[in-house]
């Protein structure tokens, strides 16, 4: 799912629907069997939307390692993706923030039953929206009703004008609260990423510290994920990466890899070896104990336009549970912001993992969303299926 200038796919920014022509072939490293060449063939097949480059990394449960890459890092030079490259984490710092928040219920500092106003007195009030009214499980589940009223491009021009554009989470906030909420809080559900402004601003009042600083000493440090790294107001990310690429339609491709994140708890970037780190990590127990995974995953169903991302998806506290074709589910959370999406999956026991990172965004008609989704779906489906149902 998406993050500040998308709320979802569904409503993702562009891509350039043009291939770069000597650019195609995969560049695969591996122990070597056939899910090597299965790798190879999903991220070519994304490349083939459209899409200038792909980097995905999959870790079988007796931690062998594939990686394939295909495409360019640069449409200008033709250079080749690293398998190694760093990439904007967007939305999947969700899942962050909600391991902190399950580490602090652990610990007694909060409660998913305290409400916004426990914490943010005043802060979710005005047109309907009542914090007294909404749990911090709520704000985790995308089931409290709160609006999305954030800052994005829809244009080149307005990327060049809003690229450096950053914004304090109650000014966030602030906004949102100018709209009536979409349904009662724990009545429906839909994607609020302003839902999560609100629970780095409880994890900041509750534990002295601002929501990054915990992150790092809860989770960076103690994995030893020093390839995960949040860039404040830095506009650039560190090398190596690809370049970033929104389609804004027909003949306007514009490299969008220069900007900052509308807010700053969203300025994480990674690797594909520190994100499968992270869920395999997480979903094997190692970050939160067993009563606080087993909340993480009770889930209930997304929306009737997220189902055409994610079939059968349903979302539980931070975590997103998918059916696998083999049978089973997996977890997962995927990013997408400023030309950069990603998708990830572990299975239940943590043992089996794999992400996949673009560096364009097909966003100019909701087919080639569709299209993009599809593929990258299908990538990580075939990478947890290896091996067969005993994996799952």
């Amino acid at each position: 799912m998406t993050s500040t200038k998308r709320m979802h796919l569904a409503v993702a920014l562009g891509v350039a629907t043009i291939l770069v022509a000597g650019v195609a072939a995969a560049v695969v490293h591996s122990a070597g069997d056939s899910s090597v060449e299965q790798l190879r063939q999903d991220t070519e097949a994304i490349h083939a939307l459209g899409v200038s480059g792909v980097q995905a990394r999959a870790i079988e449960p007796d931690g062998r390692q594939s990686v394939a890459t295909s495409g360019t890092a640069d449409r200008n030079t033709g250079r080749p993706v690293r398998s190694e490259g760093y990439f904007r984490m967007a939305s999947t710092s969700k899942t962050l923030v909600a391991t902190v928040v399950l580490q602090l219920e652990a610990e007694g500092g909060v409660s998913l039953d305290d409400t916004v106003d426990h914490w943010l007195p005043g802060v979710v009030q005005g047109n309907g929206n009542d914090g007294s009214r909404i749990t911090i499980r709520q704000l985790l589940q995308h089931t409290s009703g709160i609006r999305d009223d954030l800052p994005g491009y829809t244009t080149p021009e307005e990327y060049y004008q809003q690229r450096h554009d950053v914004y304090e989470p109650e000014q966030l906030v602030a906004r949102a609260m100018a709209h009536a909420p979409a349904f009662l809080a724990g009545e429906g559900w839909g994607y609020s990423n302003t839902g999560y402004v609100l629970l780095d601003m409880i994890i900041e009042k509750a534990t002295g510290q601002p929501v990054h600083q915990e992150i790092e000493d809860r989770i960076l440090r103690p994995l030893g994920l020093d390839q995960t790294r949040r860039m404040g107001t830095f506009p650039a990310l560190p090398q190596p990466h690809a370049q970033a690429y929104e389609f804004f339609g027909p003949g306007s491709v514009v490299d969008v890899t220069d900007q900052i994140p509308v807010y700053e708890n969203l300025s994480w970037v990674t690797t594909t070896n520190d994100e499968n780190e992270f869920f395999r990590a997480l979903l094997a127990g190692r970050l939160i104990p067993t009563q606080q995974l087993d909340k993480m995953k009770q889930t209930v169903p997304v929306s009737a336009e997220v189902q055409q991302m994610w079939p059968d998806g349903r979302y539980g506290l931070g975590l997103v549970e998918r059916p696998l074709s083999c049978g089973g589910t997996y977890w997962s959370h995927e990013g997408g912001d400023g030309g950069f999406i990603t998708l990830n999956g572990v299975t239940d026991d943590g043992t089996h993992s794999a992400v996949v990172s673009m560096s364009e965004a097909r966003g100019d008609t909701l087919e080639h969303i569709q299209e993009q989704e599809n593929a990258a779906s299908a990538l990580i489906d075939h990478a947890l299926c290896a091996g067969g149902p005993s994996t799952r």
